[in-house]
């Protein structure tokens, strides 16, 4: 067995165990570019200036609220190596009457990242014309936005990415 895959299996869950993230509640989520390369665009004038896979990235970012009723999403930034976003769950519309299951399937967390890993995956590779290339690192970090206080730290942390892009060890170039 190589390394690489037993140190993949020994990768510890960020996911808290007992927690149902189908449930109704806000998350803030990290998607990092396969080895965190700087695919997104880069950061000029202290602001991010996106370039065509950036927007492939921000379009579906924001396509994933349209196509699944349960999520509302909140503060949202692209850096040139990963995104920060926020994501809200709202009750099922399909749940309400007595004895009944939803009319549509629920969506966890984990499944709404995969698909928008996957869709941006697809459409990315097509442009740059490398099928099959990592675009993502497999795994993602999440937070459960516990109260508004959390609710409101994250959004400026978010907001405040880019600014901070020069001074952060972990994004040089």
């Amino acid at each position: 067995m190589s390394t690489l895959v037993g140190m993949a299996r020994d990768r510890q869950s960020t996911r808290l165990r007992e927690y149902d993230y189908t449930s109704a509640g806000a998350y803030f989520v990290t998607l990092c570019a396969q080895n965190r390369e700087h695919l997104f665009g880069e950061i000029q004038d202290r602001q991010m200036c996106l370039n065509q896979i950036g927007e492939i990235v921000r379009t579906e970012w924001y396509w994933s609220e349209v196509v699944r009723p349960t999520i509302d999403l909140d503060a949202f930034v692209i850096v040139p190596n990963h995104v920060h976003g926020m994501v809200m769950f709202t009750p099922d519309p399909g749940v309400g009457a007595h004895s009944c299951a939803p009319l549509r399937p629920r969506h966890s967390l984990g499944s709404s990242i995969a698909q928008f890993k996957a869709t941006t995956t697809k459409q990315i590779n097509e442009l740059r014309g490398a099928p099959g290339i990592k675009v993502w690192q497999h795994n993602y970090y999440e937070r459960i936005i516990r109260d508004e206080d959390e609710l409101n730290t994250i959004r400026a942390y978010i907001e405040n990415n880019p600014l901070a892009w020069d001074t952060d060890g972990e994004n040089v170039a």
